[in-house]
């Protein structure tokens, strides 16, 4: 199994988002079943109690037994800030749950140390950087009863990562990412804007490829309905066509500048440019 998780600020703690993909020789036209046990670490090794678990569950996963692609599991869940491991068990249905030796079922663990961040200090941040295949608009949020299985609907938007960092030159490649406690001035002023520079990995270092457009954000391009104050957070993102991209490896470099509070915050992301 391979995994990979995203942060984003919840209410409470943090969610983390998350997609496992197994390996695509399971294969049971029955499905499978996944056992998840979020435990936090203690800070005292010596401490002999078990920590409790911030999250436990147990579901069926699906599999097309026609498709040669690895079966992926999205969910999230949410957590305190801090340190924790993750367990995660998956293993083949039986055709009949009543009936007894059938033969042997594939069965897979995986295990992962996580450190959840704190978006609630109040300070200019941003959730991870999503790598996304494509966004589409929602015409309605989802039921908060919903967002463990929906883990990348963000509001109205709903988000589809990628596994991988490897794009073809006929690609696009689309960033998205939350911008979370803006400085808010004088009638909820608020003013962000973020800026996106590209580049190329090569053997002395980097070169310096291109930059986007800035994106800005006031309270005239959020809209009125908008309130900082509340914790909506800034949805941004940009998407690049690679058509004209070198084959090679690159980084995006994001900087959001918060024009009211004068700090700012910055994130990279790494890819590669493959041919077509």
């Amino acid at each position: 199994m391979a995994w990979r998780n995203d942060f984003l600020k919840a209410q409470p703690g943090t969610f983390v988002p998350f997609t496992i993909d197994i390996d695509p020789s399971i294969r049971s036209t029955s499905g499978a079943l996944m056992y998840l046990r979020v435990v936090q670490r203690a800070a005292d090794s010596t401490r002999r109690s078990s920590p409790p678990f911030a999250y436990e569950a147990i579901f069926p996963v699906e599999v097309d037994s026609a498709s040669p692609d690895p079966v992926k599991v999205r969910r999230g869940f949410a957590a305190p800030p801090g340190s924790y491991t993750v367990y995660a068990a998956v293993r083949e249905r039986p055709a009949d749950l009543l009936r007894r030796g059938e033969g042997k079922r594939k069965a897979a663990v995986l295990v992962r140390q996580l450190e959840i961040p704190d978006f609630w200090t109040g300070e200019l941040t941003t959730s991870t950087v999503i790598l996304a295949e494509r966004v589409e608009t929602l015409s309605a949020p989802l039921p908060s009863t919903q967002l463990e299985e929906n883990p990348y609907v963000i509001g109205t938007t709903r988000v589809y990562p990628v596994s991988g960092t490897r794009f073809r030159r006929e690609r696009e490649l689309i960033v998205v990412f939350l911008i979370y406690n803006p400085g808010i001035g004088r009638d909820k002023h608020f003013d962000l804007q973020v800026d996106y520079h590209l580049y190329r990995r090569i053997r002395e270092g980097e070169r310096y490829v291109t930059r986007t457009n800035p994106q800005r954000f006031t309270p005239s391009t959020m809209g009125p309905s908008f309130d900082p104050a509340s914790d909506q957070p800034v949805l941004a993102g940009q998407g690049i066509l690679l058509s004209e991209f070198e084959t090679g490896d690159y980084r995006l470099g994001i900087t959001v500048t918060d024009l009211v509070s004068r700090t700012s915050v910055s994130r990279n992301v790494s890819f590669s440019v493959i041919g077509s």
